[in-house]
């Protein structure tokens, strides 16, 4: 199959045109200055039951396609997100407030065309189980049916890909509900990407709780993938369990960091920051808890000090800003609840903790806290924000024994001079990703999910595509 399509180019102001309600809909305001970006509707149950029977009915035509056509589609989609890149920044630039720049809204549209590319490049050929003495049993994958997709408000466009692209690649239809913090980042990557493929084979519904509880108990949708809080998660398993859906679900977490000994501080602390950092801290995979030997403790303090207060926080639309503000009044309540209690506790504050309560937007400023219990709230519950404790060690077992002392684990690191000792190390971190002397990197080609109560079920890479298909063994 060889397909043109004459690809669509949109402005900010006419994609937000492009998804508004006709009539009504309720505000969406931007979390960096509180002024309303636009308007999105409030469909209900009945507007979600007809978008799954419509992909219900669309599905077996969509999978007919085979694998070399959708993946031609999936790669018309990403030239279609590229030429509207700009657009699609500033519209999550001023629903999610990350800023522009650093690796942020840009960033996160360029990963969505970047995923779409790698899941449609996957080979996936039939396994040979065995052949001898005239068996042949071989292993396929078939597709579900239609898939529902729950995203979250941290990185919607990024994640909303995440789900969607080996979902289609194995021939399923999504139907998609975005939070409600950020649906119309979503509806507008969804109007891009939907000027390339067929009616109905990808549908976004945003609506609340009651949308939510449906689509993940709808008889009509064969698995569905998550992304959120374990909370959450866990009311989606109970919700599925009537119709014994398979589930992807990526959870909570409160990622730790061990810092060896032999580590350089000034070598390893910007990389340190980002890995805490990263849109402001708002990512389940960022670095949360950070272990420091006595050994270099100030150093490692000092030098991550250093670089945190030369990053610019302010408006996303600001092109020299690389920190925004928390999405929501709800996150800058916790983020703003665990400093206060670490500061509470006598905890040493080497960065922020202040934040300004004249000023518009839910801005906390970058808070680096020393000297902290690993009991403290501001360890043991995961902040999701710009606050990072830093908790000082003596030996190796009792980094691990404090990094393996929660019930999540979605992902942890190690830093140090000398890989093979990391190595080890890491072999003994309970979290579905160990890196070292990097946090949070992922990579469309490479597994990705979580340990614990972070989650099951994997994504990205070949194996992740295989979660979206029923494996089928032919055996004869």
């Amino acid at each position: 199959m060889t397909t043109t399509f004459e690809t669509v180019s949109f402005t900010y102001e006419s994609l937000l045109e492009a998804i508004q309600p006709a009539s009504g809909g309720r505000p969406i305001n931007d979390p960096a200055t509180g002024q309303q970006i636009g308007l999105v509707a409030e469909p209900g149950v009945a507007e979600l039951d007809d978008a799954i029977h419509a992909a219900h009915a669309a599905q077996r035509g969509w999978a007919a396609r085979g694998h070399e056509e959708r993946s031609e589609l999936l790669t018309l989609a990403a030239d279609a997100i590229e030429a509207n890149a700009e657009a699609l920044a500033q519209l999550l630039s001023r629903e999610q407030g990350k800023p522009l720049n650093g690796p942020n809204a840009r960033f996160e549209v360029g990963a969505c065309s970047a995923w779409l590319r790698a899941t449609a490049s996957f080979t996936l050929d039939v396994e040979t189980i065995v052949e001898e003495n005239g068996t042949l049993a071989e292993l396929f994958y078939r597709p579900l049916g239609v898939v529902g997709a729950i995203g979250p408000w941290n990185w919607p466009m990024m994640i909303s890909v995440w789900q969607l692209a080996p979902a289609l690649r194995m021939g399923n239809t999504v139907v998609i509900k975005p939070s409600s913090m950020t649906p119309l980042s979503v509806l507008a990557l969804v109007e891009v990407i939907n000027s390339i493929l067929p009616a109905d084979v990808l549908a976004v519904i945003p609506g609340g709780r009651d949308v939510g509880e449906r689509l993940a108990a709808h008889e009509d949708i064969a698995k569905v993938m998550f992304t959120g809080s374990t909370a959450a998660g866990k009311a989606i398993i109970r919700s599925s369990a009537d119709t014994v859906k398979r589930l992807t679900l990526e959870l909570g977490g409160n990622d730790a960091g061990i810092v060896l000994p032999d580590a350089d501080p000034d070598a390893i602390a910007e990389d340190l920051f980002w890995g805490a950092f990263i849109n402001t801290g708002q990512t389940c995979a960022a670095l949360k808890r950070l272990y420091v030997h006595e050994d270099i403790y100030e150093e490692v303090c000092e030098a991550l000090t250093a670089v945190a207060k030369n990053m610019p926080m302010g408006i996303g639309l600001d092109e020299n800003n690389v920190l925004g503000p928390l999405q929501n009044k709800a996150q800058f309540d916790v983020v703003a609840r665990l400093v206060e209690a670490a500061k509470e506790s006598g905890a040493r504050v080497l960065l922020g903790g202040e934040p300004e309560v004249d000023q518009p937007g839910f801005f906390y400023p970058t808070t680096l806290i020393a000297d902290i219990d690993n009991q403290n709230p501001l360890v043991i519950e995961e902040q999701f924000g710009p606050a990072l404790p830093i908790i000082k060690y003596s030996s190796i077992d009792e980094a691990i024994k404090m990094a393996n002392s929660l019930d999540v684990g979605l992902g942890a690191s190690v830093w140090s001079s000398n890989k093979d000792s990391a190595r080890e190390v890491a072999a003994r971190i309970e979290a579905g990703t160990v890196w070292i002397n990097k946090h949070g990197a992922v990579d469309p080609r490479v597994p990705f999910g979580g340990a614990k109560q972070s989650g099951y079920g994997l994504e990205f890479g070949v194996e992740g595509l295989k979660q979206l298909g029923a494996p089928q063994i032919i055996n004869g």
